[in-house]
């Protein structure tokens, strides 16, 4: 049996991505026109329903309609828990999970939100739990399978979060889950951990990060709310009693990787085996959406499974066009590394070849401005913004032909009010993990593609 009084057993994904401070979806902008504007597009579009789905719109913690005053923490605290996630990210590739497939003809979205304010450059969605439903602000992550916010009467720790606590007793539709059921027998898949067994039978769940942090609860069932006419009847997540460690003032987690307790997982029978997205700028806004979506627009990629962690999303990166001009790298070399797109990884990481030719190549094509210190992780770097800047157009170019064609806002990275690095790093040895991070990911809209094993890629922002 668990002790709710701490834990310090790490499974291999980072947990900076619960850095992130929340949104609340309403406006707390000081000029009165555009706390009414922002009231009024945050309450059009939070509960949008059309025929292809439910899309509710996300924004940037400090875009115009962000209510968040808090101030950002440093880009160097970002860079330095972006770089713990990738290498917790590397070692979970030692780990054995087993992945599923569904289909279904509906789809359904909700809204994302950037947690940069908290430290990181990661992403949150507003779900409902209970009935009478409560409304609570939680991570997306699509590196996690597990689901778990944190609950009453909190047995050891509950963090500050936004917005109250949830209270499983005041939902007539809880119920906890006995230690013999199935989904208690499949936890070890999701977590990465045993369960354990209370003296009552009840299945208790250890969730816990490469950084330390944990959470450790019960595993639960009730209704899952993610807009006001589209419930899901016995959701499976976490009821967490003692949550501790670096989640900002979020309510917990949702896990959107490739196992059946993930709310992929969970809504694949309902909503078919996909979901998509579209990751916001400061001035933009975005949505997740699970279920159909059009295939038209999207250029695809085949999505690979690795043995070792069947749970995250594979592709394979072929090429990079800098400036009109193509690496001089061999393919091997790209496909000699596995490659990773993720959710809550900030700056994109390529193997040591590949990087040096794209340094080499950016780095030739800035030769008019003047270079900065290093920052961090990130080791070119010059004076001036992303939109002040000539920056050298850069192309990812995927099997199959499908690419991510960056503008310089995916390409630079600023570290201060006037100085901006190449958001892209080096792994630490040629045949570590390859990433795609989410700095190159924003604006365009990507989809996961699950049920035929394909990723897709579309331009156009967030609109």
């Amino acid at each position: 049996m668990y002790s709710f009084k701490g834990s310090t057993k790490k499974m291999g994904l980072v947990s900076f991505l619960v850095f992130s401070l929340l949104f609340v979806e309403a406006s707390l902008l000081k000029a009165t026109t555009t706390q009414d504007h922002c009231s009024s597009k945050i309450q059009d579009d939070q509960y949008q329903l059309n025929n292809s789905g439910i899309h509710l719109t996300l924004h940037h913690v400090h875009g115009p309609c962000s209510p968040w005053a808090s101030p950002p923490s440093s880009p160097l605290e970002i860079l330095k828990h972006d770089q713990a996630r990738v290498r917790a990210l590397s070692n979970r590739l030692a780990k054995t999970t087993r992945s599923t497939t569904s289909t279904a003809p509906k789809s359904i979205s909700v809204p994302l939100n950037p947690g940069e304010s908290a430290g990181v450059g990661n992403y949150v969605v507003r779900i409902g739990l209970g009935s009478p439903a409560k409304s609570f602000l939680v991570v997306m992550d699509t590196g996690s399978s597990f689901s778990w916010v944190q609950c009453e009467p909190c047995g050891s720790y509950c963090h500050p979060q936004t917005g109250p606590t949830f209270d499983p007793s005041t939902s007539h539709t809880y119920k906890s889950i006995s230690c013999n059921s199935s989904e208690c027998s499949n936890l070890e898949d999701a977590t990465l951990n045993p369960p354990a067994c209370s003296s009552s039978n009840i299945c208790e769940y250890e969730a816990s990060y490469g950084d330390g942090s944990f959470s450790v609860g019960y595993l639960s069932r009730d209704t899952l709310t993610v807009v006001h006419s589209q419930t899901v009847p016995g959701f499976v997540y976490g009821c967490g009693q003692n949550n501790q460690g670096l989640f900002g003032r979020t309510a917990g987690l949702i896990g959107l990787a490739r196992n059946p307790l993930s709310l992929l997982g969970q809504l694949s029978s309902k909503y078919g085996y996909t979901f998509s997205y579209c990751l916001p700028t400061l001035s933009s806004s975005g949505t997740l959406s699970i279920g159909s979506f059009n295939p038209s627009i999207y250029t695809f990629t085949r999505m690979y499974t690795d043995s070792r962690d069947s749970t995250l999303y594979f592709l394979r990166l072929t090429s990079m066009i800098v400036n009109g001009k193509t690496l001089r790298v061999s393919r091997s070399t790209y496909t000699s590394s596995h490659t990773i797109i993720d959710s809550g990884t900030v700056i994109t990481r390529l193997p040591p070849e590949v990087y040096t030719a794209l340094q080499e190549g950016f780095v030739k094509g800035m030769g008019k401005y003047t270079r900065a210190p290093p920052y961090s992780i990130l080791d070119t770097c010059y004076n001036g913004t992303a939109t002040s800047l000539s920056v050298p157009e850069v192309r990812l170019i995927f099997e199959g032909g499908a690419e991510l064609k960056l503008a310089a806002r995916n390409v630079m990275y600023e570290v201060s009010d006037n100085v901006s690095c190449l958001a892209f790093a080096s792994n630490e040895d040629a045949g570590g993990i390859s990433i795609i991070g989410n700095t190159q990911q924003q604006t365009f809209r990507i989809v996961y593609d699950v049920s035929h094993r394909r990723i897709g890629f579309a331009g156009g922002g967030c609109d």
